[in-house]
């Protein structure tokens, strides 16, 4: 099966500067997921969609192949989405569009190979239009949620819902941005990652952890150190 893994990885971050080069135990943070794509009994290529030129080197000396992305596909409100549809253009007026892809976002840096192999054999397995990472809500589910209206709370589903034991409630899901896997023709149609039917692939919530601010990777760094 030809499955690429498609890592999206812009030079700007206004939370934490330089994000993705930022150093997590001892190699950049865009690496992790690199080394994770390099790793997969599944994927064919590893590929790393920048505008950066720093994260391009890092990116070509681990082993990576770099297609350079447009300054309009890498600004603080450019969507993840956008910069893999130009990444799959790109590979197809090459002539090497991959029949599937999966997209590894690097601020995902405790998602590893198993987990991407076990994300494409279910994917496979259940027959989806797409397949995501997901991980349970929590304590705080959505069914308890309140919304304002016009100065007043309503209930985000029901009345009688804000009523139940939490234990009484169906799971909910979030999806944690680890991974997304769909076929490349699906999604240069849709321009969506999300092609039904959409399977899930849950994940804990430790490994889903998205680097957003310096505790986030103070985080994974304690996390990384202590599985040595």
């Amino acid at each position: 099966m030809n499955i690429a893994g498609i890592i999206t990885a812009r030079g700007g971050s206004k939370g934490l500067p330089g994000k993705n080069v930022r150093a997590l135990a001892g190699k950049p943070l865009v690496v992790h997921t690199i080394e994770a794509a390099l790793a997969s009994r599944c994927l064919n290529r590893c590929i790393v969609s920048t505008d950066d030129r720093e994260i391009k080197s890092v990116s070509l000396s681990a082993g990576a192949e770099v297609i350079d992305r447009p300054d309009e596909l890498a600004e603080d409100k450019s969507l993840s989405r956008d910069a893999v549809l130009h990444a799959l253009q790109v590979l197809e007026a090459e002539g090497s569009l991959p029949e599937y892809f999966i997209l590894l976002q690097p601020t995902s840096p405790l998602r590893n190979s198993k987990h991407i192999d076990e994300c494409v054999e279910c994917f496979f397995r259940n027959k989806g239009g797409s397949c995501i990472s997901v991980t349970l809500f929590g304590h705080h589910s959505p069914f308890k949620a309140l919304q304002l209206i016009e100065g007043r709370l309503v209930p985000l589903t029901t009345w009688h819902d804000l009523d139940r034991p939490r234990q009484q409630l169906p799971d909910v899901f979030r999806h944690n941005g680890a991974m997304y896997i769909t076929s490349s023709q699906d999604f240069i149609a849709k321009k969506s990652f999300f092609v039904e039917p959409v399977i899930p692939f849950v994940m804990g919530d430790i490994d889903s952890v998205d680097i957003d601010c310096q505790d986030d990777l103070d985080f994974c760094e304690q996390v990384l150190k202590n599985k040595r």
